[in-house]
């Protein structure tokens, strides 16, 4: 929906290749634009395989590509776009940062606004906050903070309303993420709460919080796409922005003080296509929504979403001489 929009807006008709796990919720979208009432052929959903792709991209028919979706098809996406001459807009993974600087007087938000920011969608989000960077005394009441709070949420069906931590979207998602998880705990780490498999049917993980992750680990550089935060002490805001930057993926952040003009420094200072002060990242249809770096280049939504795919256009009249000096008298 967030690449349909604009491009129907423009005019541009749509198809959607829809990720090979979903496609029930591929046909319901389509469906709605169907009972809306639009014509056939304005966003048709394709069932076709990933191999397949390139030969779609070649297309005369096609003008321009978008992609949602790892740093390995965005590359696959990306060349096959550029061999046939056609703007692309990737929006590939992230490991955002979520900076604390200080409490801003108001603890209990603070870690509120944490666990949120991690565990949206069961934490299957590339804007999820998924590394926190404390800076000073804070690390360790923050720590206990966010392992109380995730500690809390309870596994269970995602229809049953007290369920508040969901299954992840795939039993090979969850067992990547254990693999990486158990690299951390087996160099050393510490899984301050969860590190393992829910023991129930499903594919349901525990929420985590991980301390003492070190760069020979996998949590440290790898996107953890679940219910795993990792959390890091910084000296200072300084520090805090060198470590947040120390890695390869740019589309979100979040930081969080009280004082405001503080936090506007380091965002402005951050390798981040988007920070969100004292709220965690989030999207909405009027703002431009990107990354930098291997998150992906272009923007979604907002007037930056709609210009992506459009063909702009210089026309210039430029009137006689004798019209010019009319007008001058």
């Amino acid at each position: 929906m967030r690449f349909a929009a604009p491009n129907l807006l423009l005019g541009n008709t749509v198809l959607i290749k829809h990720a090979s796990n979903c496609p029930q919720s591929a046909l319901a979208l389509e469906q709605l634009f169907a009972d809306a009432g639009a014509p056939p052929g304005v966003y048709t959903n394709l069932f076709v395989s990933g191999s397949k792709i390139a030969g779609v991209i070649g297309k005369p028919e096609i003008k321009g590509v978008s992609l949602t979706g790892s740093e390995a098809a965005g590359a696959s996406v990306g060349e096959h776009a550029g061999k046939n001459l056609k703007k692309s807009v990737l929006e590939l993974g992230g490991s955002d940062p979520f900076i604390v600087l200080d409490d801003g007087g108001d603890f209990a938000r603070l870690i509120e606004g944490a666990a949120t920011g991690r565990m949206a969608n069961t934490g299957q989000s590339c804007v999820a906050s998924k590394r926190f960077f404390v800076v000073g005394d804070l690390y360790d009441r923050f720590v206990d903070g966010l392992a109380q709070a995730l500690g809390e949420l309870t596994p269970g069906d995602p229809q049953d309303p007290s369920t508040t931590l969901g299954p992840l979207s795939s039993e090979r998602a969850v067992t990547d993420l254990a693999e990486i998880v158990q690299d951390a705990l087996d160099r050393g780490a510490t899984a301050r709460v969860g590190g393992h498999r829910v023991d129930r049917p499903g594919a349901y993980f525990e929420a985590t919080v991980l301390t003492g992750v070190t760069e020979d680990m996998r949590a440290f550089s790898e996107e953890l796409f679940g219910p795993v935060a990792v959390v890091h002490r910084a000296t200072d805001a300084d520090d805090a922005v060198r470590q947040a930057n120390n890695s390869s993926f740019g589309l979100g952040a979040t930081i969080f003080s009280a004082d405001v003009e503080a936090a506007r420094s380091v965002a402005d200072r951050l390798d981040s296509g988007m920070v969100w002060i004292n709220h965690p990242t989030g999207t909405a249809p009027d703002l431009p929504f990107g990354g930098v770096e291997r998150s992906g280049y272009g923007r979604e939504l907002a007037r930056f979403g709609i210009g992506e795919f459009a063909n702009h256009k210089l026309i210039r009249t430029v009137p006689k001489e004798s019209d010019i000096a009319g007008a001058g008298g």
